[in-house]
């Protein structure tokens, strides 16, 4: 698997056929601030944690930028909130618990 980080999202590809496996979708809210709208994996790749490293991708992505995300994907919600070592990345972290 590669990642490709796009200006507005990341996506995970089949490194053999180019093939996108999973991606996550975001975009400018405010300076300093993303909003995660969607998070993909295809059906015959989930449950393989696709989606666990799209999120740390993410994540390293959002504190190479100095960025903090606002969550309206639902996966993402769950995903942060499942890793409490990253609430400092997220903005209103508190409204998801």
């Amino acid at each position: 698997m590669k990642f490709i980080y796009k200006k507005n999202s990341i996506q995970c590809r089949d490194e053999n056929t180019d093939l996108i496996l999973g991606e996550v979708d975001f975009e400018t809210a405010l300076e300093g601030l993303i909003e995660v709208t969607h998070t993909y994996v295809s059906p015959s790749c989930r449950g393989q944690g696709i989606g666990d490293q799209l999120m740390h991708a993410l994540a390293d992505e959002l504190r190479e930028r100095r960025l903090k995300a606002y969550l309206s994907c639902s996966y993402a919600v769950k995903w942060f909130y499942k890793h409490p070592e990253y609430q400092d990345l997220v903005q209103d972290f508190n409204c998801c618990s």
